[in-house]
């Protein structure tokens, strides 16, 4: 089936919100295990429901929009969504820590 340039683009957008939603939810679960302690096992057993939780969301997804076609611009958009979420997600760490670093020297001063 072939799309128009507006409706893959509409799919590439949509594809990128699912590699954002797929990475926030596997960012939840980092923290989870952070704030309670996971053996070895555990994690192992965690992450392989999350991929099998990933495949399967991410196979309806592509069959809502691509009617079950692989197209590598839904694959491309993916991958741009968590490379763009992850960047933000630096970028926002990165300005917390200039903020709390100009609070404590500002607490300091007083």
């Amino acid at each position: 089936m072939i799309f128009g340039i507006g409706k893959e683009a509409a799919f590439f957008l949509y594809a990128g919100l699912s590699g954002v939603a797929l990475l926030l939810v596997y960012q939840a679960l980092s923290c989870l295990r952070k704030v309670i302690r996971h053996s070895s096992l555990a994690v192992g057993i965690e992450d392989f429901i999350y991929w099998i939780g990933t495949s399967v969301y991410l196979f309806r997804q592509m069959y809502k929009t691509t009617y079950g076609s692989i197209r590598w611009f839904f694959v491309l958009g993916v991958a741009v969504g968590v490379l763009a979420e992850y960047s933000c997600v630096i970028l926002l760490k990165k300005i917390c820590g200039l903020v709390k670093k100009k609070l404590e020297k500002y607490r300091k001063n007083r």
